[in-house]
C-alpha cells in the first residue's frame, strides 16, 4: 500500500505560474519598483533564469551579454518555441536573446560580449550569473562590487578559496547572492525535511547519494576554429588558454577539468547540499575518493566513474556516479537515500520521495513531485525568494555561505581524487590538516591578465 498526499493548492498556483511565463511581464505588475537586470552567461540556462526574472514583473532587463555571438549557435528547443516564427535561425546570437526578451517582457536590452562593460555602464540593481563554473566568482564578485543582487548559478566556483572570496565580497559589500541549489525551493524537497527532521525514519546514520545514467565509451571530437563571432579567449578567460573544441562549447564545459569538476560539480552539489540541509553538520571531517576513466574513451578528462566517502560527527555520507550502465536495477537512479532506524528514506527529483519502513507491516508513505515547468526545477520559487530578501534585507534560502558549503563538498571529492589520497578537512579554518601541498590546490593561478580573488 502507498499513501500519497496531493496538495491541489499548489497545483493551481502552478499553473497560474505557467500562464504567467508566456505573458509580457509588463502586464504582471500593477505597481511597485522594477529593478534594473542584467544577465552575464545567456545560453540555455542563464536564459531559463532570466525568463523566471522576467515572468516576475519585478524587473526591467537593461543588459544581456555573451561571449558567444556567432550566428551558428542557436536558441534551445524551449527558447525557440517561444519565439515561434519569429525566430531568426541566422541572426547573431545576442540578437536572438534580444528578440526573446523583447517578446517576453517588451524590454530593449543592451547586447555586450564583455561584463565589464555592461556592469559599468548599465548599473544593474540585479545580476544573473549564468556563465561556465570558472567564470562565477569573478562575475559574481564585480556584480557585487558594483552594488548589484545576484543570482549565481552553482558550483559557485572552481576551487574552494574563490568561494570563500565570493561569500567575503557579498558581505562586505551588503549584497543579497542567492545560489541556484534550487531544490531548498521545492515543495517535496522541503515536506523531505520535516520528515526527517521530525525523525520519522529514525536516526540517521548513512547517507547515499548518487547519479547513474546510461551511455558508452564515446569516442574524441576533434579541434577545430572556434566559429566567427565568438570570443575563445575571453570564454577561457582565467583559465588555460585551450584549443577550441566543439565538446567544450556550448554545455559542454563541464566535461573539462579546466573549466568545471564533472558530474560531482554539476548534480553532485544538488544531492550533497540536500544532505547538508538535513543535518545540522556544516562540513564533513574527512573525504576519501576513488574512481577514474575506466570505460570513456571520449576526449573528456573528467572521471566516468566516481565514488566519495563523506565523513560527518554523526554519520558517513556516500557520493557515486557513472556515465555508463544505468541503474535499471533499483527503484531510482538518482537522488539521495537516508538509512535510519525506523527505514529508508528515498528523497529523488521528477519521483518525489517514498519511505521504507523497517516493519512489512507498515506501508510505505510517498509523496509525489509538483513542477509547473518543462525542464523540473524551482527556479520560479527561488526567484521570488531572492526578491523578497531584496526588499526585506533577510538572507535567501540558498545563501551564498550555504552555496559556498555545498560546493566545497564538491570540490573536496575533486581534490582528493586529484592527490591519490583523503583529506583531513577544518572547516571553520577551511584549510587541510597536515597536508601543505594539498593546501595549494585550495587555489588556482589565473591566467593573466586576470588576477585570482582576495581571499
Amino acid at each position: 500500500m502507498v499513501m500519497t498526499q496531493k496538495r491541489r493548492s499548489f497545483l493551481k498556483q502552478t499553473a497560474a505560474a505557467s500562464a504567467l511565463l508566456s505573458a509580457p511581464a509588463v502586464l504582471t505588475q500593477a505597481q511597485g519598483k522594477k529593478y534594473r537586470c542584467a544577465t552575464i552567461g545567456a545560453g540555455w540556462w542563464g536564459l531559463n533564469i532570466t525568463r523566471y526574472a522576467m515572468a516576475s514583473g519585478e524587473v526591467q532587463m537593461v543588459g544581456v551579454c555573451d561571449v558567444d555571438n556567432s550566428r551558428v549557435r542557436q536558441l534551445d528547443r524551449v527558447h525557440r518555441e517561444q519565439l515561434g516564427g519569429q525566430y531568426d535561425e541566422k541572426k547573431p546570437y545576442l540578437d536572438k536573446v534580444y528578440d526573446l526578451v523583447n517578446k517576453l517582457s517588451g524590454d530593449e536590452p543592451r547586447k555586450y560580449m564583455d561584463y565589464r562593460e555592461m556592469l559599468e555602464k548599465e548599473k544593474p540593481d540585479i545580476v544573473i550569473v549564468g556563465t561556465p563554473d570558472h567564470w562565477h566568482p569573478l562575475c559574481a564578485i564585480a556584480a557585487v562590487k558594483a552594488g548589484a543582487h545576484v543570482y549565481v548559478e552553482k558550483p559557485i566556483c572552481h576551487t574552494v578559496q574563490e568561494g570563500r572570496a565570493m561569500v567575503n565580497a557579498a558581505r562586505e559589500c551588503n549584497r543579497v547572492v542567492q545560489v541556484g541549489t534550487h531544490r531548498r525551493a521545492g515543495v517535496h524537497n522541503k515536506s523531505a525535511m520535516e520528515f526527517l527532521r521530525a525523525g520519522k525514519a529514525g536516526q540517521i546514520g548513512m547517507c547515499r547519494a548518487f547519479v547513474h545514467y546510461g551511455g558508452g565509451p564515446g569516442s574524441p571530437t576533434p579541434d577545430s576554429q572556434p566559429p566567427d563571432g565568438l570570443d575563445w579567449d575571453m570564454w577561457c578567460g582565467p583559465g588555460p588558454l585551450r584549443p577550441f573544441n566543439e565538446r567544450m562549447h556550448p554545455k559542454g564545459f563541464r566535461g573539462f577539468l579546466d573549466y568545471a569538476n564533472g558530474q560531482l560539480g554539476d548534480w553532485g552539489i544538488h544531492w550533497l547540499d540536500q544532505i547538508l540541509w538535513w543535518t545540522e553538520e556544516k562540513y564533513p571531517k574527512k573525504v576519501a575518493c576513488y574512481g577514474g576513466r575506466h570505460i570513456s574513451r571520449d576526449n573528456r578528462d573528467i572521471p566516468d566513474t566516481q565514488i566519495v566517502i563523506y565523513d560527518f560527527d554523526s554519520f558517513t555520507c556516500n557520493w557515486e556516479h557513472r556515465f555508463y550502465g544505468a541503474n535499471n536495477a533499483e527503484k531510482s537512479n538518482i537522488g539521495v537515500y537516508f538509512y535510519g532506524t525506523k527505514g529508508t528514506f528515498h528523497l529523488g527529483w521528477q519521483d518525489g520521495w517514498t519511505f521504507y519502513p523497517n516493519s512489512r507491516s507498515q506501508p510505505e508513505i510517498h509523496e509525489d513531485c509538483v513542477f509547473d515547468n518543462a525542464d523540473n526545477e524551482n527556479i520560479r520559487e527561488l526567484w521570488a525568494n531572492l526578491m523578497d530578501c531584496i526588499r526585506t534585507g533577510k538572507r535567501p534560502i540558498c545563501d551564498i555561505e550555504i552555496g559556498h558549503r555545498s560546493t566545497n563538498m564538491s570540490l573536496l571529492g575533486m581534490l582528493s581524487l586529484k592527490l591519490g589520497d583523503s583529506i583531513q578537512w577544518d572547516g571553520e579554518n577551511e584549510k587541510i590538516i597536515g597536508n601543505p601541498e594539498a593546501n595549494k590546490l585550495l587555489r588556482r593561478t589565473y591566467r593573466a591578465p586576470w588576477t585570482y580573488p582576495e581571499v
